[in-house]
This record gives C-alpha cells, structure tokens and sequence, in this order.
C-alpha cells in the first residue's frame, strides 16, 4: 500500500487490504472513505471485512462507491458531506487512487481554487489536467 499526501491531513491510495488497517491506524488515519464498489474485480477484499477491520481500530469507514468515471453529482455531495464530517487525518482509496482523487477535486471545486487542486493531485502523482473544465464548471455553481 503506497499513501501518497493530497495535503498533510488527507491521504490517498490504491485498494486498502483487512491486513493495512492496523498500520493504518499506527500512523494516525482516523477515518477512511472507500470509493470502490464490491465485485470490481476478482480476489478484491469485501468492503464490510474492511470496515469490521477499522471499527476493530477506532477507524471511523464510510463507503461512497461509484464505476470509474461514471459519479453523479450526488455522488460529489456525498463526498463533499464525509469531507466535512469526518475526523482527520482521512484516508480515500479506490483501485489505483485516481477515482478517488478525482472525486476529492469535484468535491472541493468553489472550495479551493481549481488551479490549487491540479497541484496538489499533481503532487500526489495523479494528473487531473483534463478534468479543468469540470472543475471550473462545478467551482462556477
């Protein structure tokens, strides 16, 4: 599991597995969002033995699953929601960690501007520059 800092209180990774949640809560995380729908792919771990896991730990879980590319602005505002209700430092993860990027930045459009956004998903290793105009857009409402 690589974690990779979209600021120092909000982390992203790949799928996270039963076994990372210990060394999760070793390095703080107080809460996870799961991004990623049971039954994407063969041999992926069930989202409920994940959240068992964390509960085991003091992790607070929420899972917002959506398919690659295809949320919905409820999607965005369910996002945005945990954002603002979970405790910190948060860890989101997906498959790879760009769905979940990406939704981060749908999330926080009009809350932080776009151009910060790209940089900081730049940083993180994920290259948003292609959804600037949805950004823009969601940041303009």
């Amino acid at each position: 599991m690589e974690l990779k800092s979209l600021s120092p209180d909000l982390l992203v990774t790949g799928q996270v597995s039963v076994g990372d949640i210990a060394a999760l809560a070793a390095r703080g995380v107080r809460a996870i969002i799961n991004n990623r729908p049971d039954g994407e792919s063969m041999g992926q771990p069930l989202s409920a033995d994940i959240e068992r896991a964390a509960a085991d730990q003091g992790i607070v879980f929420r899972t917002i699953p959506f398919t690659s590319g295809r949320q919905t602005m409820a999607d965005v505002e369910a996002f945005r929601a945990a954002l603002d209700e979970l405790p910190r430092p948060l860890l989101m993860y997906c498959r790879t960690g760009m769905r979940s990027t990406s939704i981060w930045a749908m999330a926080e459009a009009g809350r932080t501007p776009v151009e910060d956004l790209l940089r900081m998903a730049a940083g993180a290793g994920y290259d948003l520059s292609p959804m600037q105009p949805v950004l823009q857009a969601l940041a303009a409402r």
